[in-house]
């Protein structure tokens, strides 16, 4: 299932990031700002125990998380989204799979990985900000799936009706966020319009 989640500070943050001008820092800024936003959704159903919790003057019944959630940042343009949601939930496990794509065939290759299997009925969240053929996605999912998670959900900023597609026909189970669905892609399979290249754009390393 497909989820954009719309909010008005959502829509400021993208045309920010979207403008070929705005420098490395404010686009991890944004990027950040822009992900904590789409934690809220995205975690809203996490399950929570009772506990007794002492404040100064009594006791009394707090929660906590039943299962902390594990991000999955696909390297290197999803570390931009950790923080955002470390900033909600501290406490999160950070895997990373480490994935690029071919630019001939368009196809993913991974290159590192490190899923902790012990965590695989926590909830997992799979981090990249831009969904475009959705090969990469459904190759991350194959994997996590082959290492047992159960209960898996995509985070991007922007995606593509094509990535969408291939997601759903692919992995039906799992739930798609995504801050804007975007037009279609390119002949090189580039999101249009898009924002670039987000791993370069926030780590300055864009070609002139």
């Amino acid at each position: 299932m497909l989820v954009v989640v719309d909010h008005p500070l959502i829509k400021v943050h993208i045309t920010v990031l979207r403008d070929h001008m705005t420098g490395t820092d404010e686009f991890r800024s944004r990027l950040t700002a822009l992900t904590r936003l789409l934690a809220f959704p995205v975690l809203q159903d996490l399950d929570i125990v009772p506990m007794t919790v002492t404040t100064p003057l009594a006791q009394t019944t707090g929660y906590k998380l039943d299962k902390v959630p594990v991000l999955v940042p696909v390297l290197r343009a999803g570390l931009g989204m950790v923080e955002g949601f470390r900033d909600v939930v501290p406490n999160t496990v950070v895997s990373h799979l480490g994935m690029y794509r071919d630019h001939h065939t368009l196809k993913p290759i991974r290159y590192y990985s490190n899923f902790p299997t012990s965590y695989h009925d926590h909830p997992v969240i799979l981090l990249d900000p831009m969904l475009a053929t959705g090969g990469s996605a459904v190759d991350a999912l194959d994997y996590l799936k082959q290492e047992g998670a159960q209960n898996i959900r995509v985070v991007s900023i922007i995606s593509a009706p094509e990535g969408i597609k291939k997601v759903d026909e692919c992995h039906p189970d799992v739930n798609v966020f995504t801050a804007q669905l975007d037009e279609g892609l390119n002949d090189l399979g580039y999101i249009l319009p898009g924002l670039g290249d987000a791993g370069d754009r926030q780590f300055g390393t864009v070609l002139d």
